[in-house]
């Protein structure tokens, strides 16, 4: 298969993949959020930032260096397999030990014996990270997507039984454990790969030298991105970081989902042409145009219905999620730029300047946080904005350096998707104060106003990359129908 179509077959079944677990778990979300309350997400979100960190140390850049690597062994594979069951054993340990503090530092009780079951989650993650890998190496995502949606069906079940029969915040326990056995056991049924017995420090160092400094800025990036909730959730109340976490977690529906799709796929693809330097600029102007397009419409769209669409998913006593959101897009909507600036970074094999940029970036952040501390959350989320900026100006400016795309360029081709976006949001925005209906109904509308504004638009004005995503849309269905 060429690569085009490797790619385009990757991408299909990316978003299908992305697509229908996270429509599962977005129904199984709106479900939850009917049930429990603000504060039961707010607790759980106190946690959030221990287990992501605790994820971040178990994976160590490995994943990305296995896909890196051209030919991988099964010592390779079997080094890093071990090394991650042993790394999430020990983290599960400290976050058993440490619980006490924890809730003690929050003024929870609760979240002692929450973080005590929660951690166990991690040993249950790290035994299918290489099915996984490999699985995202060899482009296939059919298979990732009949295992993401099965696990997500089946723990949404575990959890609303739960959440009806008043087991409150412990159904969202169940939610992420029983999530995470299922995918596990559902990869090692499927998958064809085990573990030799062997563990090669040759492997180990060979992998570890490019993933560690992709570990050291992951975990910087990991920390910041979750350390809003630890603010919050110290300094607020935990129904204030509920209504937080909800509103982070819609708006990272289509923003970080979008980049997840676009990532694993074009991250192997472009490894594979990382010698072609004009052929690789080619492929990466093409990943960046689109991504933006479809990124910049779905967030300017969010931000315009986000009023309605919470009333009607979570009913009125989310509200006060609804400014929170708004906001938080527009620190979403340039995530899928970051990433794809750092992905290519990452095809260069430049994870030391990965590590350099996260540092002064987070240097940067520091009086975000501070303002957080003593100006209100919403302040925050403000600085938030501006230092999102910031940081897509660096990782642009140096990912551009080594394929000579300059940020220049890069703002030149984005810029029209953004133009359009906003105008098409300001339009769908607008329609809603003039539509007095029920939630329900004026929602409705309003997506249908901004779809046939963006079709007519890409439509009349003959739009490049309106019409390079339609193509592509038609191009995947039709080679997946052929299969």
């Amino acid at each position: 298969m060429s690569l085009k179509n490797r790619t385009l077959s990757g991408l299909f079944w990316s978003f299908a993949d992305s697509f229908a677990s996270q429509a599962v778990q977005f129904i199984v979300g709106i479900i939850l959020a009917r049930i429990l309350s603000p504060r039961e997400f707010g607790l759980i979100g106190m946690l959030t930032i221990f287990i992501a960190i605790s994820q971040s140390l178990i994976d160590s850049g490995f994943t990305s260096a296995l896909i890196r690597k051209r030919n991988c062994t099964q010592r390779d594979f079997s080094t890093v397999f071990y090394f991650n069951g042993g790394v999430s054993f020990l983290l599960f340990l400290l976050l058993f030990l440490f619980s006490g503090k924890i809730s003690s530092f929050f003024h929870e009780p609760e979240l002692k014996a929450l973080l005590q079951v929660l951690g166990f989650g991690l040993i249950l993650n790290s035994v299918a990270i290489i099915q996984r890998t490999i699985l995202t190496k060899e482009l296939n995502f059919k298979l990732q997507m009949r295992v993401s949606v099965i696990a997500s069906a089946g723990s949404g079940i575990v959890a609303i039984t739960m959440a009806y029969a008043g087991f409150g915040v412990w159904s969202l326990v169940a939610l992420t454990l029983s999530r995470f056995s299922i995918n596990t056991v559902l990869l090692w049924f499927w998958s064809r790969w085990r573990p030799s017995l062997v563990f090669s420090k040759a492997s180990f160092h060979e992998l570890f030298s490019f993933g560690s400094k992709l570990l050291i800025s992951g975990l910087i990036n990991t920390i910041y991105q979750n350390v809003y909730y630890l603010i919050i959730g110290k300094y607020y109340s935990a129904i204030d970081l509920g209504f937080y976490t909800k509103a982070d977690q819609i708006k990272s529906l289509p923003s970080q989902n979008l980049n997840t799709i676009i990532s694993r796929v074009s991250f192997p693809v472009l490894s594979s042409i990382q010698d072609d330097v004009p052929k690789l600029k080619m492929a990466y102007k093409k990943i960046i145009k689109n991504t933006m397009f479809i990124t910049f419409v779905l967030m300017f769209g969010l931000v315009a219905v986000s009023n309605p669409l919470i009333l009607t998913l979570i009913g009125e006593k989310w509200q006060p999620s609804v400014i929170y959101l708004q906001l938080l897009c527009f620190v979403g909507m340039f995530y899928p730029l970051h990433s794809l600036n750092l992905n290519m970074l990452q095809v260069q094999g430049r994870s030391d300047l990965i590590l350099k940029l996260e540092i002064i970036k987070k240097i940067l952040a520091i009086p975000v946080i501070v303002i957080g501390v003593f100006l209100g959350i919403k302040i925050m989320i403000i600085g938030m904005i501006i230092n999102s900026l910031i940081a897509y100006y660096l990782n642009s400016y140096w990912s551009g350096r080594f394929i000579g795309y300059s940020i220049r360029e890069q703002v030149f081709d984005i810029a029209p998707s953004i133009v359009i976006a906003a105008a098409v949001g300001l339009v769908v925005y607008l329609a809603g104060f003039f539509i007095h209906a029920i939630p329900l109904l004026v929602l409705t509308l309003q997506i249908v106003l901004g779809m046939f504004l963006v079709i007519g638009i890409g439509e009349v004005t003959r739009f490049a990359n309106y019409f390079y995503i339609r193509e592509i849309i038609f191009e995947a269905i039709s080679n997946s129908s052929k299969r």
